[in-house]
């Protein structure tokens, strides 16, 4: 692994993403309520570049006191990323499937230093062992 630093946080809007590229991957940053998360720019399923997806708050089915449904709405608190290959969601906080928890994205480090972001950016073998 190696640290590269991606320029100031204060350059992402919230909600926002940015997507870095390194040789043969890239990596998707998104910030989100003040934190930032970083994926791989693979989805599990097909190989697609989920991060490049839309950013759209995740469906959630509501339920009244007695437990009938009063319909869907979207939530205020959780925002997903689509594939734009095959609408694959994931969350952005966890990268992980609403449906499949072991369908996830790989997580990359992502720090903040002196007001940067920083990720940690995987070897160019171990980020093909991971489309692999």
């Amino acid at each position: 692994m190696r640290e590269v630093n991606i320029g100031p946080a204060s350059e992402f809007s919230d909600p926002g993403r940015r997507i870095v590229g390194f040789g043969n991957f890239e990596v998707g940053v998104f910030k989100l309520d003040g934190e930032f998360y970083a994926y791989l720019n693979l989805c599990p399923h097909m190989g697609g570049p989920v991060c490049q997806g839309k950013m759209i708050a995740k469906v959630e089915e509501v339920i009244a006191e007695d437990k009938t449904s009063k319909g869907m709405a979207f939530s205020k608190t959780k925002l997903h990323i689509v594939c734009p290959w095959h609408g694959f969601e994931f969350d952005i906080r966890t990268g992980v499937h609403p449906g499949n928890p072991r369908a996830r994205l790989r997580k990359i480090g992502v720090t903040l230093a002196d007001g940067d972001v920083v990720i940690s950016v995987p070897e160019e073998r171990e980020a093909a062992a991971a489309a692999g």
